[in-house]
């Protein structure tokens, strides 16, 4: 048995029926040229007889202590892996538009907590011949870049590549791991930086005072100067809006690919960040929705976006290190380049807060922020009489070059995140190769029309492109 981490039990803690906390990503594959009618049922076979999983994806969390106490992963011995891999069929015509609404009612039902927390769902019958795939997994057990890591290490740059292990089964490169022992294990990230510091201090170590006490230290000063900074977006101060409502746990998911050069070429000429391009075009979309919805708040909209914690050589098992900032979208403002050069100077001043704080001190910062996502049932109540943001976006970096599963190309990657209550919708986008995929999850009922939103992001980019020319 080892140990949970507090930054992965806050998603077991915080899940209910409305709220299922498992992240996921949809791909789309073309078969080879030489593949049969069987291809997809072929490969659904040789992944139910694959017993060698990711070690991560062998554990399931348990309570100690006769389920009084805190959480724990414990390895499951007896793996039923027909359970956890799902082989499905799109209804005829077989469009895109079925496939979409399948992964949605998918997305929204919640992991078996009794069996590791997961599931792998082949998907046939596109009419074009392509096939998908779907995988969730619990955030308990990955973060997006987690996540990212590990889809990307189950594909292989060379086409020509055959018997390749699932996406859930251990790569062949990979190097054999085992549990480590509860009194050797190691808490990995920031909840590991934070339990040291606490022993320190119940130790009597000088050290363990010192980094507790500095990076909170730093934390309290850095949001304290958020609040006299007025680039900065603060906690609590986001308008209510339409978004911001009780939600239930069925899902809609949309999604669509952008070209990566459009966006490159854009935040080039416009002195920006990819990543401000993205949130560029999801200001302009959401503030099209919201007018379409005549529910635009006078006020604009802010958005958490998350900040990846991980060094460049992380370990994907390592579970979820991650920061929080705030970015003021200037949904209020009809001029593109003035909401544009509000979204780009919040950026700056939220990642100005950042620098000079260590892993701990950026965990505590974000927990000061972002207290009231941890209030449990209360948090209903709270989100919705003065929400801390209005909306999630997160960019997690992917594959960089075409990736291939036996043969088969990976045509598009679309992520699926997690709506709360008071957080009606999610946009999360991922690179991949030459494209932007995003992917919008949103509660079925408090977030109508979410297909709309995928036109109001490309007539946003279009007025980005017509700002840098």
């Amino acid at each position: 048995m080892r140990p949970m981490p507090l930054t992965d039990a806050v998603f077991l803690l915080a899940e209910a029926r409305e709220r299922p906390m498992h992240v996921g990503g949809m791909q789309l594959f073309e078969p080879p040229e030489d593949a049969g009618p069987e291809y997809v049922g072929d490969l659904y076979r040789e992944a139910i007889e694959h017993q060698d999983v990711r070690a991560r994806l062998a554990r399931r969390p348990v309570r100690t202590a006769a389920g009084a106490g805190p959480w724990a992963w414990q390895r499951e011995e007896q793996l039923d892996i027909e359970y956890h891999v799902r082989h499905s069929a799109l209804p005829h015509p077989g469009r895109v538009r079925e496939l979409l609404a399948l992964t949605s009612r998918l997305h929204g039902t919640l992991l078996d907590r009794s069996r590791p927390l997961w599931e792998s769902h082949l998907i046939e019958g596109l009419a074009d011949g392509r096939f998908a795939t779907y995988m969730k997994v619990h955030h308990a057990l990955v973060d997006g870049v987690s996540a990212m890591r590990m889809l990307e290490r189950a594909l292989s740059a060379d086409p020509d590549e055959r018997g390749m292990p699932p996406p859930f089964g251990t790569p062949k490169d990979a190097t054999p791991r085992s549990e480590p022992a509860p009194d050797v294990g190691r808490l990995k990230g920031a909840a590991q930086a934070v339990s040291g510091a606490v022993g320190g201090v119940v130790g009597g170590t000088v050290e363990g005072v010192r980094g507790v006490v500095g990076a909170g230290d730093a934390a309290v000063r850095t949001l304290v100067r958020s609040f006299i900074d007025q680039s900065a977006a603060i906690p609590y101060k986001a308008p209510r809006s339409p978004l911001n409502v009780p939600i239930t746990g069925a899902r809609r998911f949309a999604a669509d690919s952008w070209s990566l050069d459009r966006m490159k070429t854009t935040g080039k000429a416009l002195g920006a960040t990819i990543n401000d391009v993205v949130l560029g075009m999801c200001a302009g979309a959401l503030r099209r929705y919201l007018v379409d919805l005549d529910g635009l708040p006078d006020r604009p909209l802010v958005a958490m976006v998350p900040v990846s914690l991980h060094a460049d050589d992380f370990d994907e098992d390592g579970g979820n290190q991650v920061g929080l900032i705030l970015c003021n979208l200037g949904t209020h403002l009809e001029d593109p380049e003035a909401r544009f050069a509000l979204i780009r100077d919040s950026m700056q001043t939220g990642k100005l807060r950042l620098q000079g704080l260590t892993q701990t001190g950026v965990l505590l910062l974000s927990a000061i922020s972002f207290a009231g996502l941890g209030l449990g049932p209360l948090y209903r109540f709270e989100a919705l009489r003065k929400p801390p943001f209005n909306i999630v976006i997160s960019n997690v970096p992917g594959p960089r070059q075409a990736l291939y599963w036996n043969g088969a190309r990976l045509q598009g990657n679309y992520p699926l995140s997690i709506p709360i209550d008071g957080q009606a919708m999610n946009i999360t986008v991922t690179s991949y190769a030459d494209t932007m995929g995003f992917g919008l999850t949103g509660c079925r009922t408090s977030a109508p029309h979410l297909q709309r939103l995928l036109d109001h992001l490309e007539a946003s980019l279009v007025e980005l492109e017509e700002l840098a020319a």
